[in-house]
Order: C-alpha cells, then sequence, then structure tokens
C-alpha cells in the first residue's frame, strides 16, 4: 500500500470516527421535510417519503385556546409518532432524524420554526425551572463538551422523547436516569 493510499484511509476512517461521534450537534443546516409553507399543502397531506413506514398523520398546526400558546398534547403525540425513525447524522425527517432536527421537524408539524443546530435552538424560548418542565418543553444536555449539544421533547412526569445518537433510534428515556440527569442543561419553553 503507498503513503497516498494509507492517508486515504486514514482520512476516511478519521471521518467516519467523526461521523459516529458527532452525536446530533449537527451543523448540516438541513430543512425538515415537509417544512410548512403559508399557502403550501399541509405536512400531513405530504406523500410519505419512499421506503419510510407512514407513521401516524401528525395533528394540523394547532395552538391552545390561549393566544400563541403551542398545544403541548398534539405537540408530544407527534413527537412520539416518531418513535423507532432512525437516528441519522444531518437527519431532519422521519428517513432519519438527529436530534435537533427532530426537535426542528415536530415543532414544523406545529407551524413553530425552530433554528438548525442545537446552539441555536437553545438560544430561543424562556427559561424553566427543572421543576416546572412540562410536556412540550425542550430539554438540552451536555453530552460533547461543556457546550450544550444534545436537545430533546419532555412528554410529562420524567420522560422525553428524542433522537440519541448514531447506535440508537428516536426513544423515551427518563430524566432521573443518572446519565441523563448528570448532563442536563436546562429546559426552554416556547410560548
Amino acid at each position: 500500500m503507498t503513503g497516498t493510499e494509507v492517508r486515504a484511509r486514514v482520512v476516511v476512517g478519521l471521518l467516519a470516527l467523526a461521523a459516529i461521534t458527532s452525536a446530533c450537534a449537527s451543523a448540516t443546516g438541513a430543512v425538515p421535510k415537509p417544512f410548512p409553507v403559508p399557502g403550501g399543502p399541509s405536512p400531513a397531506s405530504a406523500p410519505p417519503a419512499p421506503g419510510t413506514r407512514p407513521a401516524s398523520s401528525p395533528s394540523p398546526p394547532s395552538r391552545s385556546a390561549k393566544a400563541g400558546r403551542l398545544d403541548a398534547y398534539a405537540l408530544t403525540t407527534t413527537a412520539l409518532s416518531l418513535r423507532g425513525a432512525p437516528y441519522r447524522n444531518g437527519g431532519a425527517d422521519p428517513n432519519g432524524f438527529d436530534c435537533s432536527g427532530f426537535t426542528q421537524y415536530v415543532f414544523a408539524q406545529h407551524g413553530v420554526a425552530l433554528p438548525r443546530e442545537v446552539r441555536d435552538q437553545y438560544r430561543v424560548g424562556a427559561a424553566v425551572a427543572p421543576r416546572d418542565v412540562s410536556p412540550g418543553d425542550l430539554l438540552f444536555f451536555t453530552t460533547a463538551g461543556s457546550d450544550v449539544s444534545h436537545v430533546a421533547i419532555a412528554i410529562g412526569g420524567d420522560e422525553f422523547v428524542h433522537a440519541p445518537s448514531s447506535t440508537g433510534v428516536v426513544r423515551v428515556e427518563r430524566l432521573g436516569a443518572s446519565y441523563w440527569s448528570q448532563r442536563f442543561v436546562a429546559a426552554k419553553r416556547l410560548q
């Protein structure tokens, strides 16, 4: 094997390692599909992507009786309907999600545009005390380094739903689990 071939294999190996260990602090700028467009077709009416299992249809964009408040029940129902979707670095649709692509997609189904990256999602919304976390709140964790690098959606009680890593699928976990409780940074509520 020539020196050039060895260097090429090392570069490919490093790129693969970076993709696997990057968790979900994606910087791809991918936009979830379908993303709500004013006057466009509703996401629920869009045909499923080829090769995907049809998820239960998310509710159309909805707000509670209080203007500007999200319908947390509908939002968490949408998030839970995506359980089992595979993790895909940079993914932002049911064919595969990373953590911020998952939260961006779920909120988009309810007419709320979130930034694409975890760090940017962390900058939106109002801070919520851990004891006041409610279904639909965003939960932020530090899983790589000291900055926020992971985001999930609270579903009630001690549970949240998220796209965990390159070895997982969208699933429900407990905030009280030692791994997550040690890495919890903050909760944010979108109005």
